[in-house]
């Protein structure tokens, strides 16, 4: 009797330790944001799932544009998102707080692929491999979709870091008397991108991957990506400016292809005193990455009608299921974290 009182009283004292353990982050309470592309949602969900698990209280993210996030997570009204493209982020960080925000892991490593596509049937028809060519009035004209007598180049929602790159462009390369920017909500004017082309009218666009739309137009059989005229870099980007250049993209006009674009580093960023207080989140945002093939399939299913944040949990939960080894190998680093 007495060495089962004392085997209870063991299994008791034992379990507040598993606990413990296994929620390492239990009671504390943690406000995400996320950046108001949907193609970031799908790796927001699954970093917030793992916070779950390791036991924090995960509120609603705050859906917010790239100026206002890195604002917020300095001052600490946020605390982290998955949503860091840089170097183009670098200018968005406060000069006065930077040592407060910090860059934490890869979700994917140089996997920011950005640029601009042509429809492929009018870049074989007028020879078009730059954006210099949009400067010849018949090209103009084949693109001009209101009639002021310039090309309309479907572009980057106002804040957003590829807006700032798209209008250095512009004006580098003397652009902004031949090219017409539509900076409408970017989902919805690829949408009728995407109508148009399948009613046989030229396309011209600016896009990135992971991203929907190239499982859509793919490039080398609808649209192709088009270089810039030479390669000029914003002061932010001078330090990545090697990867503005990139060889062995599929339906690239050219190989390599000048670009434009830094291939950009997806990363999240979190508030240092956040991170410093919290070791097994910090640990899991150094280990979580995601393929860039995962991603594009997502995006894919929400494009074709999937979603609803109740879908993109959906998504979220089969991700985990098929790469559960995997998953619970972040766990596990991210719990050993809390003893050390």
């Amino acid at each position: 009797m007495k060495r089962i009182l004392l085997t209870l009283l063991m299994l008791a004292l034992a379990v507040p330790a598993i606990a413990s353990y296994e929620k390492p982050g239990k009671g504390v309470k943690v406000q995400p944001a996320r950046a108001n592309w949907n193609t970031g949602y799908f790796q927001e969900a699954l970093v917030r799932a793992g916070l779950k698990e390791l036991g924090y209280k995960v509120k609603k993210p705050k859906e917010l544009q790239v100026p206002l996030f890195y604002q917020s997570v300095a001052l600490g009204d946020v605390d982290y998102w998955t949503n860091g493209w840089f170097p183009t982020h670098n200018q968005d960080i406060p000069e006065n707080k930077a040592d407060k925000v910090v860059k934490v892991g890869y979700v994917v490593k140089a996997g920011g692929l950005q640029g601009y596509l042509v429809s492929k049937r009018e870049a074989e028809k007028f020879g078009i491999k730059s954006l210099e060519d949009f400067k010849r009035p018949e090209v103009k004209a084949a693109f001009d979709k209101n009639g002021d007598g310039k090309a309309d180049l479907v572009a980057c929602e106002a804040g957003w870091g590829c807006e700032k790159t798209i209008n250095f462009h512009l004006e580098e390369y003397d652009l902004n008397e031949h090219i017409n920017q539509i900076k409408a909500g970017y989902t919805a004017s690829m949408a009728d991108t995407l109508a148009n082309y399948k009613t046989g009218n030229p396309v011209f666009f600016y896009t990135w991957a992971p991203n929907w739309t190239i499982f859509k137009l793919m490039p080398g059989r609808d649209v192709v990506w088009i270089n810039v005229p030479e390669i000029k870099a914003r002061e932010v980007e001078k330090e990545a400016i090697d990867r503005m250049t990139v060889s062995g993209v599929e339906g690239a006009i050219t190989d390599p292809l000048k670009i434009g674009f830094v291939s950009a580093d997806i990363r999240i960023v979190a508030n240092k005193d956040f991170l410093d207080e919290n070791p097994p989140a910090k640990k899991f945002f150094e280990v979580f990455k995601l393929p860039l093939s995962d991603i594009n399939e997502q995006n894919t299913r929400m494009q074709g009608g999937e979603k609803s944040q109740k879908k993109i949990e959906k998504h979220a939960k089969e991700w985990i299921k098929k790469n559960q080894q995997t998953w619970n190998s972040w766990l596990k680093a991210a719990r050993d974290a809390a003893k050390q």
